[in-house]
């Protein structure tokens, strides 16, 4: 959900200490209608592992007759996350899918070789007020998956494993964690998870090469560093972090293996960026496939 020439966002970051490498205070960024904060790409952070792209949207508040409406745009050489906290999404790409996407659900569509998707929300929901909340991110992928062909993946909800952890329930979004392993389709080592701790609760974090943990409610503690909402802390190898909730929280966690840099621009993102200008070039002169059901409006290139 970029749409937007440049990718990159301005964030207040600074530097941590110990085992944080970085604190990212995003901005909140208006679209009309809702607000998203971007806590990647910055210029200082260009990736966590595999991810390269970070919106924490909403929550928003949506009266009768208006609502989420993203007209068709295209991706390469990555692949997208959506999950909702509360509201609905209705996806539709090239390739023919057709799914609403409800909280607690993992939608993961990889763009390979070039997909074009839209989002949008249906009839029913934006007859009446309704919010949304929710996370969307993106991944590089590695080299040798960069053009493959593009698919889609679609995890209901009851799917992905919940554990509890010294009393804290944590899902397992993606990759594996705390003995358990999500059924979600990953390309590269890639892990995100989510926990909600109550006060007083503490967290040892699963140790990755690379980890950024987001604070969507509440905030914490981490070697007496206060993590406030809406605050990234990236931290660095070290293995025995433990989070501790200085009020009710609920966070994300990401991570992975670094895959390298990347080039990113719009809804862009390749190892290459002679790859990068191609996907441009081509999408103004209309050679992406249209999105099934919805071929009338698409968004155009960004000058």
């Amino acid at each position: 959900m970029s749409n937007e020439h440049e990718i990159e966002q301005e964030c207040d970051v600074n530097e941590g200490c110990g085992a944080i490498r970085l604190l990212i205070k995003p901005r909140d960024k208006d679209l009309g209608e809702f607000t998203v904060r971007r806590t990647l790409p910055t210029r200082q952070l260009k990736m966590v592992g595999p991810w390269v792209f970070f919106d924490h949207m909403g929550p928003a508040e949506f009266a009768p007759g208006s609502g989420i409406n993203v007209r068709p745009h295209p991706h390469i050489n990555l692949a997208t996350v959506t999950y909702l906290f509360e509201g609905e999404i209705l996806h539709r790409d090239s390739l023919g899918s057709l799914q609403a996407i409800r909280p607690g659900d993992v939608n993961l569509m990889v763009a390979g070789k070039g997909i074009v998707h839209s989002e949008r929300e249906r009839p029913e929901v934006t007859a009446s007020h309704h919010r949304l909340h929710g996370l969307q991110l993106w991944l590089a992928l590695p080299t040798t998956d960069e053009e493959i062909a593009p698919s889609f993946h679609h995890y209901p909800s009851a799917e992905i494993p919940m554990v509890e952890v010294d009393g804290v329930p944590v899902r397992v979004i993606m990759g594996h964690a705390y003995g358990a392993r999500s059924p979600v389709k990953t390309h590269s080592e890639t892990i995100y998870i989510e926990a909600r701790l109550k006060a007083g609760q503490s967290l040892m974090l699963p140790d990755a090469d690379e980890r950024a943990l987001y604070v969507i409610e509440g905030s914490l503690n981490a070697r007496g560093t206060l993590l406030s909402q809406y605050t990234m802390a990236v931290f660095t190898a070290e293995t025995g972090i433990k989070v501790t909730a200085e009020e009710d929280c609920l966070l994300s966690l990401i991570g992975g293996k670094p895959l390298g840099k990347r080039y990113m621009e719009w809804n862009f993102i390749s190892s290459r960026k002679t790859r990068v200008e191609q996907a441009k070039v081509d999408w103004e002169n209309g050679n992406f496939p249209l999105v099934c059901g919805d071929e009338d409006e698409f968004i155009p290139l960004p000058k």
